[in-house]
């Protein structure tokens, strides 16, 4: 073959990718500055950006199986817990998203220790009497997971239903390693990974990550949070170094929701349909108003992103922000300096330096850009933070799995909850503030080199 055919059909297939990656960028729903960096990285590299766009730039799962959307499950019980009040702001916007309504009376309990966590980890396990379900993005075997393995073999071995979902992606050791959990399923304990590529190719979206973080115990008891499982979040005081992150616990009518979204979750890994019968019980007391909120490829439409938008436009005092990565897209940051200017507290705690270099280089010019027009920047100085959360006013606020990035706003499989009452407002605070005490304020000028890169960086930020 001469050396003009081959540049012929190189330029011949280069233009073929470039057409379908486009076409496929207008189709789908993105922000400006998201269409904007695809295009002008396929237009300049387009035989490695567009296959790297159908490997890791897809935001939503498409079939024609309409089940591949989260469908939430008819709970026995749940509508006399339900918020009727006036429906209004955030609640009235998760509403029109399809989120099912905010409920009273649940019991809400934060755990920013990472031995409190797992040593609560243990016992809500060892309490379990019918069923144990849990979904994690990062699981690798240590001190912590052998205990925990084998703290759910004991419950399996016990007669209790014990489901383990993980993501591929962010345990890969595990994935490599599955003869670790061979003992658990021997028991009877069932293992599955969110999405084996080989298994099922054409529906293995590896950008698409199963971020959540969902500990369920009998359907009741809800553990949930940033913590993963790993010696990393969570352990015995042995003196092991750990990030600092938090875990909630959650008890109330609230928790039937969580349950429909790792049943979806769990339904679309195996490719397996379960008959679900939910009842909560008619004695919950708990002060807290609570509402659960996924986002990801799963939803239809991007109601917590919508959610956070209302939240920062409409607060009137205070918005703490605790996020390890803030790559936020035009819009939050925008809404964030109205904030600013209308003299609302905006305060982000970040890590000084966090464990993900690039995204510390994509994050610098937003922080920059924060404190320049008087938001309050608090560097955390301390163990890697990795603890998500938002505090509003004196009301509530939020806590889940999602970081302030593109990743967790537009890509991941992510679950919140929106939780209002005086005992969240005060242990949030509380927390935040110790935070802070470890924490130096305010951003150091970048040098010309330094500002080139990073403003370089922000046009690739919606890739990261």
């Amino acid at each position: 073959m001469s050396q003009g055919l081959l540049t012929y059909l190189f330029i011949l297939i280069g233009g073929v990718l470039v057409f379908s990656a486009v076409t496929h960028i207008l189709y789908q729903k993105r922000s400006p500055t998201s269409m904007t960096s695809w295009i002008f990285a396929i237009f300049f590299l387009p035989h490695i950006a567009v296959p790297l766009y159908f490997i890791i730039g897809i935001r939503k799962r498409k079939s024609d199986n309409e089940k591949d959307f989260l469908h939430f499950h008819d709970v026995k019980g749940y509508e006399q817990y339900i918020y009727r009040e006036k429906i209004h702001g955030i609640i009235g916007i998760l509403e029109k998203n399809g989120i099912p309504p905010a409920t009273l009376q649940n019991s809400f309990e934060l755990i920013t220790d990472n031995t409190e966590a797992y040593d609560r980890m243990l016992k809500e396990i060892y309490e379990a009497k019918e069923s144990i379900d849990m979904c994690t993005y990062v699981f690798k075997f240590d001190k912590t997971t052998e205990a925990i393995l084998n703290a759910l073999i004991q419950k399996a071995q016990e007669g209790v239903k014990v489901r383990l979902l993980i993501d591929l992606i962010g345990s890969l050791g595990a994935n490599f390693q599955r003869k670790g959990f061979q003992k658990l399923k021997d028991a009877g304990g069932e293992v599955e990974f969110f999405i084996p590529f080989f298994k099922r190719p054409l529906q293995s979206y590896i950008n698409l990550r199963e971020h959540r973080k969902i500990y369920l115990f009998d359907k009741k008891r809800l553990l949930s949070g940033g913590m993963n499982l790993s010696d990393e979040y969570m352990g015995v005081d042995d003196g092991t170094e750990r990030w600092d992150d938090l875990m909630y616990y959650l008890e109330g009518p609230e928790v039937s929701i969580f349950y429909s979204i790792f049943h979806n979750d769990w339904g679309y890994a195996t490719q397996t349909e379960e008959e679900v019968n939910l009842c909560v019980a008619d004695t919950f007391k708990g002060d807290c108003m609570a509402q659960a909120v996924p986002s990801g490829p799963d939803m239809e439409k991007d109601a917590l992103y919508e959610a956070l938008l209302h939240i920062i436009y409409t607060a009137q005092k205070r918005i703490w922000i605790v996020t390890p990565y803030f790559v936020p897209d035009e819009n939050i940051m925008q809404a964030l300096i109205i904030a600013v200017h209308r003299d609302v507290d905006v305060k982000l705690i970040t890590p000084k330096v966090s464990n993900h270099q690039l995204a510390d280089m994509a994050r610098s010019s937003y922080m920059r850009e924060l404190d320049v027009v008087g938001g309050d920047v608090q560097l955390h100085n301390g163990a890697m933070l990795h603890a998500k959360a938002m505090l509003v006013d004196d009301i509530g606020g939020m806590v889940g799995s999602l970081n302030l990035d593109n990743r967790s706003l537009f890509l991941n499989y992510e679950v919140v909850s929106f939780i209002t009452s005086p005992t969240f407002v005060k242990s949030i605070e509380s927390w935040m503030q110790e935070l802070m005490l470890n924490s130096s304020t305010g951003m150091e000028s970048p040098s010309k080199m330094r500002e080139a890169s990073e403003n370089i960086m922000k046009v690739f930020a919606p890739l990261i």
